[in-house]
């Protein structure tokens, strides 16, 4: 589902699109607690048409926290300067459906491949991952890349 999305900042729809579509940075999703309080979870993702799509396990803390309120925010920029990213708002969704085959494609988009200990554990539980889907509905960009070319 293809939800309108408002983009404000520097970028406008097809740049962030291709530097989401592009960037390896993980996602940084926040989703809020029943105590009231964000949790921020960095996860691997795919962009397509205004969505993320992402896999947790079926019995994480995550899963739990998305099944009690969709609303979360999230970022991608790198850690270090020069600084520049997207952030924003979205709406999340749980499949059953889908989520190894998101699995595999992240491994191969984050670790290069599925020839690692820590691929191997990920895929021996597979089955029990869930396609998470995050619908963009606002989106705000920032590059300091100009302005900080000489920092650091």
């Amino acid at each position: 589902m293809q939800l309108k999305m408002e983009i404000k900042g520097p970028w406008d729809l097809a740049t962030a699109g291709d530097y989401l579509a592009t960037s390896t940075f993980p996602l940084r999703l926040a989703c809020v607690g029943r105590d009231g309080f964000p949790r921020v979870v960095s996860l691997w993702y795919q962009y397509h048409e205004g969505s993320f799509l992402c896999v947790t396990h079926r019995d994480s803390k995550l899963t739990t926290l998305l099944r009690n309120n969709h609303k979360v925010g999230f970022e991608v920029s790198p850690n270090e300067p020069p600084y520049h990213g997207v952030r924003g708002q979205g709406l999340v969704s749980l499949h059953e459906d889908g989520g190894e085959t998101v699995l595999r494609q992240n491994l191969q988009n984050y670790l290069g491949g599925s020839d690692s200990s820590l691929a191997r554990w990920l895929l021996s539980r597979a089955d029990e991952e869930l396609l998470v889907r995050v619908d963009i509905t606002r989106m705000f960009s920032w590059d300091y890349r100009e302005r900080m070319a000489d920092a650091g």
